[in-house]
């Protein structure tokens, strides 16, 4: 696939999956805006792209913050082709301790962002162009003390196909990725077990999700909208009784 001219934004791009994903948008041509609220790690990753790369810091819980995303993007790059809305936390909290601040700065991180970033980004897109969001594959299940994260990952996943209705007039295309278990670091000491409960008998990687992204913003495949994949080795089909 091949993204020469094309004009990406990823959020929380300097870490983790986020970096993953930069890394193959960089690898298959595109230019790439860099949208992280650590500096230090964004700063250096741009010096590692070079000229194709430019590192905005981005608090995404703040409308300012994200439409000043948007203008320095257009004016350097000029266009806007795809978003990739990555950026969130997880804080897993006991419930009777979860207070309505710590809720809301949640909500506010990970999926109001979403919708602000959409609706900022897709003004400049030209016909054709592609949204995706990263939400999780706790959007469907879950463990306890989840309630927060949980609550955003599900809500992005209906943001999802309702952004799909609303900018099909324009051609652009939004889906949503739901990764399962991605180890961003230290891959090399997970256990045997850790790998082989999975189908895939492996633990995912930022680029599996990377990979998602290419095909789901790839014009060729613009008939996938409005859905949401699930990323994760198989584990949310696998029947788990205890024996």
């Amino acid at each position: 696939m091949n993204f020469q001219n094309k004009t990406v934004i990823i959020t929380g791009a300097a870490n983790g999956i986020g970096k993953g994903i930069a890394t193959a948008y960089i690898n298959a041509g595109a230019n790439v805006v860099l949208a992280d609220v650590d500096k230090k790690a964004g700063e250096s990753l741009q010096r590692e792209f070079g000229d194709k790369a430019l590192f905005v810091k981005t608090d995404v819980r703040k409308e300012g913050d994200i439409q000043h995303l948007i203008t320095k993007t257009m004016e350097h790059f000029h266009q806007i082709d795809i978003l990739i809305n990555n950026a969130g936390v997880s804080r897993f909290t006991p419930l009777q301790d979860l207070t309505v601040e710590a809720w809301d700065d949640v909500i506010n991180t990970n999926l109001r962002s979403v919708f602000i970033a959409s609706k900022e980004a897709s003004k400049y897109m030209k016909n054709g162009g592609s949204i995706v969001n990263i939400a999780s594959t706790r959007a469907t299940m879950s463990e306890p003390n989840s309630e927060a994260y949980a609550a955003t990952k599900g809500g992005i996943v209906a943001l999802t196909h309702a952004l799909a209705a609303s900018l099909s007039e324009r051609n652009i295309t939004v889906n949503a990725i739901s990764p399962g278990w991605i180890q961003n670091e230290n891959y090399e000491e997970l256990r045997d077990k850790d790998h082989a409960q999975h189908l895939s008998n492996r633990v995912g990687k930022p680029f599996d999700i990377a990979k998602a992204c290419l095909y789901l913003t790839d014009s060729e495949n613009n008939f996938v909208n409005g859905e949401n994949i699930t990323v994760d080795g198989g584990m949310t089909r696998k029947m788990i009784y205890e024996g």
